[in-house]
């Protein structure tokens, strides 16, 4: 039986803030009936539900969920894949509905950190980073050093490999990441921070692992965001309004680390990301060049620079040409982190990955205001957890 096409009906996002006065499922509730509203539809035309969440992935999330947007004996799945959680959970309903098995399904990613993080005692709780009004608030970080499997140090060395093998790259390079990325954040009323940052501020925070200082860092976050999906089928008896809004999900592909004959500890974020954009290419028949945004995942500078090399968005070898020449920003060849990032959107790891592809279809739709790319027919979103697991999906601005 050939797979299905699937479409995005309805999406929605919390804003990435810190919650002190609501809990887990509260965001995972304001976020679902979020999805299921902008879709036009309700719980009662669920035929599965998945939930990704990391700090609670033991407690049936999923199911505690369900006790507050309804409960109607459908499957649900409990998914945790590090920072590819979300991304995961929404391949599960894109894989129920793909086959057959499902109709319509409802995916949430959903995540509250703290200050923290989820590091426990092992996180530094001194390291801050600004808030919109100029305060400071915690980073998701630890006391990360060059050659250690801490993130700050797998980043970190994974940057400068890169930059030791390509000319062009430096500190600088990476820093310029974390400039774009700030100064796009200040047109994302979703995003946690929305304070623009200059090149110097950035070079000049605090150093974390070098070369990404505190500026060039994702910080800890809560949030939710969720996404009804639906078959074509179905989708065709929905009414002209629901599908006008309706984006195709041209590609879904999740990779992990291949064994290797090699002594290396450090996960390999290059070849993850490397084999996902070249099957999701293939399976979508779209080239890298024909992308008119990207939400990558830059969790730190560093990472996101590789990624523009991974993910083929410039020639081989020429990610510090591509930030010189301002290919990535908003006004650029090809636009990434149009929200602000993970540098600048925020980092709650079960959200992230469905928070991507909410930016994305936002885009696609025409919806995304002051930060709209005009024009916008195809994205990409990516996202890596390292444990490992690589997530690349490519959509679609399409009619039925």
């Amino acid at each position: 039986m050939a797979e299905r096409d699937v479409w995005i009906l309805g999406a929605s996002m919390t804003a990435f803030r810190r919650y002190p006065d609501k809990d887990l499922i509260d965001l995972g509730s304001e976020a679902a009936f979020g999805a299921m509203s902008d879709g036009g539809v309700s719980i009662h035309d669920m035929d599965v539900l998945s939930a990704g969440n990391l700090a609670e992935a033991a407690s049936g999330v999923g199911q505690r969920l369900q006790k507050q947007i309804g409960q109607t004996g459908i499957p649900v799945y409990n998914v945790a894949n590090a920072c590819a959680t979300g991304a995961t959970a929404l391949r599960c309903v894109i894989m129920s509905i793909a086959s057959g098995e499902a109709e319509m399904g409802l995916a949430v990613g959903l995540e509250k950190m703290g200050k923290m993080g989820l590091l426990g005692a092992s996180a530094r709780s001194d390291k801050k980073v600004f808030t919109p009004d100029g305060r400071y608030g915690a980073v998701m970080s630890v006391e990360g050093r060059v050659g250690t499997t801490l993130m700050p140090g797998v980043f970190a060395q994974a940057g400068m490999e890169y930059a030791g093998a390509n000319e062009g790259v430096g500190f600088e390079q990476f820093a310029k990441v974390a400039e774009k990325n700030h100064a796009h954040s200040t047109l994302n009323p979703l995003a946690q921070y929305q304070k623009q940052f200059s090149l110097d501020e950035v070079m000049n925070a605090e150093m974390m692992a070098y070369p990404n200082t505190l500026l060039m860092c994702c910080p800890t976050g809560d949030g939710a965001a969720a996404m009804v999906l639906v078959s074509e089928e179905r989708l065709k008896a929905l009414s002209d309004a629901q599908r006008s809004r309706a984006v195709k999900i041209s590609a879904s592909v999740m990779t992990s680390d291949p064994w290797t004959d090699s002594d290396q500890v450090q996960p390999d974020v290059n070849t993850l990301t490397r084999t996902a954009a070249k099957k999701a290419y293939e399976q979508s028949g779209v080239d890298p060049q024909d992308l008119d945004l990207v939400e990558l995942h830059d969790c730190f500078a560093t990472a996101e620079l590789l990624h523009y090399d991974n993910l083929g968005l410039c020639a081989p070898g020429e990610a510090g040409k591509f930030i010189d020449e301002r290919g990535p920003w908003r006004d650029g060849t090809i636009p990434v982190n149009v929200s602000g990032g993970l540098i600048s959107k925020g980092h709650p790891l079960g959200a992230t990955g469905i928070a991507n592809l909410y930016e994305v279809a936002t885009h696609l739709r025409g919806e995304a205001g002051a930060r709209q790319i005009e024009g916008a027919a195809v994205g990409l979103t990516h996202v890596i957890g390292l444990g490992s697991a690589c997530v690349v999906h490519v959509l679609e601005k399409a009619t039925v």
